[in-house]
């Protein structure tokens, strides 16, 4: 069985170390944007639209960095989540991987595709920002359950 496209089973735990972190992050900065201003930076952004203003390209704008953080964190914690080896990785496991993402793929435009019906202006673009991460998530989910699942029913045989 090939997986050269899986990162060693070590990289899980750094996943869960961004991943968890990235989360708390991304919580507090929902709930207190407008408070935390240490993360308050002016830097390169390649192209901007300020409310009310024209847009600009190549320009200097001073931002709260705390949300790139915390969407860094995440995506890179989830994606060595999941997909690092499991510690006896063989055809079964690859099986429910390749299951999982199908499942989460679908669920995860199944939602889009209800957002883009019923969700409207502004609400919309938060439904857009948290897509970035729910189909990880859901493969997250999804994968581990069936993981669960399958290791409860070989103990119950035994």
């Amino acid at each position: 069985m090939n997986t050269n496209y899986l990162f060693p089973n070590r990289h899980k735990k750094l996943g869960w170390l961004l991943f968890i972190p990235g989360i708390i992050i991304g919580i507090a900065f929902l709930i207190y944007q407008s408070d935390i201003n240490l993360f308050n930076i002016k830097a390169f952004a390649l192209a901007e639209e300020a409310l009310f203003s024209d847009n600009s390209f190549f320009s200097i704008s001073g931002n709260n960095f705390l949300d790139d953080i915390s969407s860094i964190l995440i995506i890179i914690g989830a994606l060595l989540i999941a997909f690092s080896k499991e510690k006896f990785e063989d055809e079964f496991i690859s099986k429910i991987r390749l299951e999982s993402l199908v499942w989460a793929t679908y669920i995860n435009y199944a939602i889009l595709t209800l957002a883009i019906i019923l969700v409207k202006d502004m609400t919309f673009f938060w439904v857009l920002v948290f897509n970035m991460f729910t189909l990880l998530v859901f493969f997250l989910v999804r994968f581990n359950w069936a993981l669960y699942k399958t290791k409860n029913q070989i103990y119950d045989e035994e």
